[in-house]
Order: structure tokens, then sequence, then C-alpha cells
């Protein structure tokens, strides 16, 4: 395998292991908002996220860097095409970051309602964004022969990206619903289980919509077990959240976002980012990697770091793998949201 294949099946890799774990913290910052009864419970929400939300980020930053490291041209054309979608999903994970470690340094009712807003939005939005991204990626965009974007955030709002969009928000709802169900306990737990089971039907027929199209569109036969693998899982996480196995229905769900994002990636290979003025101006793994040297270097250090990290923070999930309700919310905070 040459090294600019290796590197991007490892910024595949990255990418979709950031959506797998920060899916489902997206999906119950959602959440918060529809499905919490009262400050409390939101606050139950935004506990089962509290020790491992700022973690899930450090996937984002890994595959942004390891992108602007191996394949400087896709950074840059990437990076600047969207640079509206990216500037609102960057503005949001600010505000949601601040909003976790604020929500509480005050008891007022309008300082957490406001923060809590923050949440639910800055939560919503960049679940929204990143499907229509890498939607848009996937199926191409107009790139000219200086490979530069030559297009407009029109070009960015097709019925396909918007499709995409709303699956990947519908979908890592599902997933932090699935998620909440398996860290809650009480009628938190059993409600959380319902809501799954309508986000979960409404995620499957997104997902065979937007699934089947790119497959149509821009899919092979690599890209085609992907496609089975990710109906599947969804399929199975239905079935494992009715019959309460919340741990195999979070599993599943993964796995379903994980074979969607690996099927956007098997589509796009060997290109990084398709023209869709000409496809002689597509991106390709091969001509946007770095040199040879560059990419050994960073081979080097990638290979033993990468499996520490993932060690890591898995051990962190071990270590806050319990369970909470609503009596492990001290009274005081009981009180003032009863308030």
């Amino acid at each position: 395998m040459a090294l600019h294949d290796f590197w991007f099946l490892l910024i595949a890799v990255l990418w979709t292991g950031y959506f797998f774990l920060e899916g489902f913290d997206f999906g119950v910052g959602v959440l918060t908002k529809g499905f919490a009864r009262d400050r409390t419970e939101r606050r139950v929400l935004i506990n089962t996220i509290g020790p491992v939300w700022d973690g899930n980020e450090v996937w984002l930053i890994t595959a942004a860097g390891a992108t602007f490291a191996a394949f400087p041209d896709w950074y840059a054309t990437l990076f600047s095409g969207f640079y509206l979608p990216f500037l609102l999903i960057l503005v949001c994970l600010i505000v949601r970051g601040v909003a976790f470690e604020y929500r509480h340094k005050r008891p007022g009712e309008r300082w957490q309602r406001n923060w809590e807003h923050a949440i639910f939005w800055c939560s919503l939005l960049p679940a929204f964004l990143w499907g229509l991204v890498f939607a848009n990626v996937v199926r191409g965009v107009p790139i000219g022969p200086d490979k530069n974007f030559s297009g407009d955030l029109t070009d960015l709002l097709s019925p396909y990206a918007l499709l995409g969009g709303l699956l990947t928000l519908v979908l890592f709802t599902f997933h932090g619903a699935v998620f909440t169900a398996l860290k809650t306990v009480g009628d938190i737990r059993h409600r959380a289980r319902s809501y799954a089971t309508v986000l979960g039907m409404t995620s499957g027929v997104l997902a065979a919509a937007f699934l089947g199209w790119t497959q149509a569109e821009s899919g092979n036969g690599r890209s085609l077990p992907a496609l089975i693998v990710a109906v599947a899982a969804l399929a199975g996480a239905l079935v494992m959240n009715h019959f309460g196995r919340e741990g195999w229905a979070f599993g599943l769900s993964g796995l379903a976002i994980t074979a969607a994002f690996a099927l956007v990636f098997l589509a796009l290979f060997p290109d990084v980012m398709p023209s869709s003025v000409n496809p002689a101006w597509s991106l390709t793994a091969a001509d946007s990697a770095s040199s040879p040297y560059t990419l050994k270097i960073m081979t080097w250090i990638a290979v033993p770091m990468t499996p520490l990290i993932i060690a890591y923070q898995g051990w962190t999930y071990w270590v806050f793998r319990k369970r909470i309700g609503t009596q492990h919310i001290p009274a005081p905070a009981a009180a003032t949201a009863a308030h």
C-alpha cells in the first residue's frame, strides 16, 4: 500500500471515529430540548456526556491536522470552499464548550436557560452541517484547473446535500437517544428508548434514501457492502433497543454511523475532492499528498500513538461507565430546577 493510500485510510478512520463519538453527544445536546421535561432532566443528560465530550473533539482536531499535513491541497480546497459551514461549526463548538462549563456557575434561571439554548442549537447545527459538508465532498463541487473552489454557497445547498445533513442530524440524535438509555436509570431511560424507536425508524428511511442515492451516483463494488452493513446495523439497533439491550443498541447505532461514513470514503477514493465541472480537475489522493518523506515521518509517529490514544479514551469511558438519574442530582440543583 502506498503511503498516500495509507494516510487516506487513516484520515477516513479519524473522521469516522469522530462522528461515532461526537455523534452521540451532539444527539444528547439536541435531546435537551423536547425530550428533557425540566432543568433537572437536562442536567442528567448533560452529565452523561460531561466526562467525555471534550475528549471526543480530539478526534476532530487530529483528523483536520492529519488532513493538513498529509494532503495540503485537499485541506486548502476543502477549508476554503466550505469556509462558511466550517466557520459556523467552529463557532458552535466553541460556544457549546463554554455552555457546558458556564451553565452551572450561577443558579439564576435565566442564566441557565440561555446556556441550555446554546447547548441545543450548537449541537443541532454541527450535526446538520457535517452531513451537508461530506455529502458535497463525495458528490463533487465546482473545482477549477487551479485546484481552487470556484462556486458559491448556493452550490453547497443541493437537495442531495440537504438530505445528507438531515440524515446526520436524525442519525446522531438517534445515537444520542440510545446512549441516553444506556447511561440513565428510571423514567428517563424508558422514555429515551421510546424516542430512539421513532428516531431510528426515521433514520432508516433517510439512510436508505441518501446512501442508496450515493451508491447509485458515486458508489462502486467497494462501497456496496458498507451500504448493506449500515442498513442492517440500523435495523439491529432498533431490535436491540426494543428488547432493552442498550449496550448492543448503542454499538449497532455506532456501527451504522461507521458504515455510512465508510461508504462515503469508499465511494470517494481515489479522489479526495471530485470536481463537478471537469473530472480531470478532481483532486486525487496521489496528486494532493505531501512528499513521501513527510508521509514517512508522519507514519512513524502515528503508528504507535494512535493505539495509545484509543486505549486511553477507552479507559476514560470505562471509568465513567455507571448510569445516572434524577436522584443523583444534588437537592439544591433540583430545587432550582423546580423553581
